[in-house]
């Protein structure tokens, strides 16, 4: 039987570098945060929550059906969004993270992700491109106590850095799908992009 697998999109950062939340900037013709919200393959999903600090992006997830969580702390680091997220999730098997800033993200690649951990359940599975690891990950419930430990601006990387030996990589279609927005200039630079 197929292991059960939860999601957490964090959409909770003040995007400090980019100078305003960027997840309503819009990517050709849609908001980053619709696009996001847009690659999450739910029917493949057992679980799937929203974390962030904005009403408007927690209505948009509350609408499509997700479960939200509102984090009044987003000054407290990644880390918090990420304890908020698993304690929604912290039933199934597995939980996938998945950033909201990557625009050219192909949900067929989420896809792609998810069936390459049913077949390698024991392992921490992540998007990425000639061997370089991105978003989205998904890490065992064997890690979770791990991710609970973390603090302050450190992610899921710190857990993954140990434990190499149990990482594997699925590979993305094109480089670009796992370029994230970090500033304006980020945003104008994938505009014309195609992946």
């Amino acid at each position: 039987m197929d292991k059960t697998v939860g999601c957490v999109l964090m959409a909770a950062g003040d995007a400090k570098r980019f100078g305003e939340n960027k997840l309503n900037r819009k990517f050709k013709s849609k908001s980053l945060i619709d696009i996001a919200l847009a690659n999450i393959p739910s029917e493949k999903l057992d679980c799937i929550v929203v974390v962030s600090q904005y009403e408007e992006v927690l209505k948009k997830a509350s609408d499509l059906g997700f479960h939200t969580v509102k984090n009044k702390h987003p000054d407290y680091g990644i880390s918090h969004t990420i304890k908020l997220g698993l304690k929604e999730v912290d039933h199934c098997d597995a939980v996938m993270f998945m950033v909201s800033d990557q625009p050219l993200l192909k949900r067929e690649s989420v896809n792609n992700l998810i069936d390459y951990y049913h077949k390698n359940s024991d392992f921490i599975v992540g998007l990425g491109y000639n061997g370089i690891r991105g978003n989205p990950c998904i890490f065992p419930s064997i890690y979770f106590d791990e991710l609970r430990e973390l603090n302050e601006d450190h992610g899921g990387n710190q857990v993954i850095r140990k434990h190499e030996d149990k990482l594997l990589i699925c590979e993305a279609s094109h480089p670009d799908e796992l370029s994230d927005i970090d500033t304006k200039e980020d945003l104008s630079l994938l505009q014309n992009t195609e992946v």
